[in-house]
């Protein structure tokens, strides 16, 4: 069987360390993204007293030039993509009415362009592997409620809120697209705050690890799309 590989796009240690472990128990080889050097050494060793095999490749998701660098740096190194886990969000541009610009098209730049940009760069793998598939974490706030709007706005999450949004679109529109060139794309969107993460104040309630397991449940059936835990 040909050597499997998934990225772990923006890698951090709550729910993409969790897929990590989860793609790594099943004979994935692990290639970890994202711009904190001392987090991707933390979890490459992490994984490897597991007995996976991980690498850490620094990129700012981002930057669509980064991206596209680093999917090629990954296929160098371990062989062409089999998986694309998209774990990357930007919480800033919180108050839209005075926030930077800047800050907003760093929101869909991380959220949406930088996913893009992977995909365009992947697909020449994907489309020769009857096991590809696109994964993407979102979160609540992308949520079309009046509840979570007001949220948003109370805690300073409106560039986030957007931005989810955005790719929660992205991520329906390129299923349909994704599908004819044989490639599954799956969507779960964690409707809480995940143990062990930044958000946690100590008030969270979802694991990632069962988070995780989601993401393989939609993997293996290839069914639904789109599906929301907590």
């Amino acid at each position: 069987m040909a050597n499997k590989i998934i990225i772990v796009a923006g890698y951090g240690p709550g729910i993409s360390h969790a897929v990590a472990e989860k793609f790594g128990a099943a004979g994935f080889s692990l290639a970890l993204v994202a711009r904190r050097a001392d987090a991707l050494a933390r979890g490459v060793e992490q994984l490897k007293a597991r007995g996976f095999t991980a690498q850490a490749f620094r990129a700012d998701v981002g930057d669509a030039a980064a991206v596209r660098k680093v999917v090629k740096e990954v296929r160098a190194a371990l062989g062409p993509v089999t998986v694309l886990h998209w774990n990357a969000a930007a919480p800033v541009a919180g108050d839209l009415l005075t926030a930077p610009i800047e800050e907003l098209q760093t929101v869909f730049n991380v959220g949406v362009v930088g996913l893009v940009a992977a995909i365009q760069e992947a697909l020449p793998d994907l489309r020769q592997r009857p096991e590809a598939a696109v994964l993407l974490t979102n979160g609540g706030f992308g949520l079309f409620a009046d509840a979570v709007d007001g949220f948003a706005v109370q805690g300073k999450s409106m560039g986030l809120s957007v931005g989810n949004s955005a790719k929660h679109k992205a991520a329906r529109v390129l299923a349909r697209r994704l599908e004819p060139e044989g490639v599954y794309l799956g969507e779960v969107m964690v409707l809480g705050t995940v143990k062990g993460t930044a958000w946690d104040k100590g008030q969270a309630t979802l694991a990632a690890s069962s988070i995780a397991d989601r993401f393989w449940q939609l993997y293996q059936t290839r069914k639904e799309h789109f599906v929301q835990v907590g």
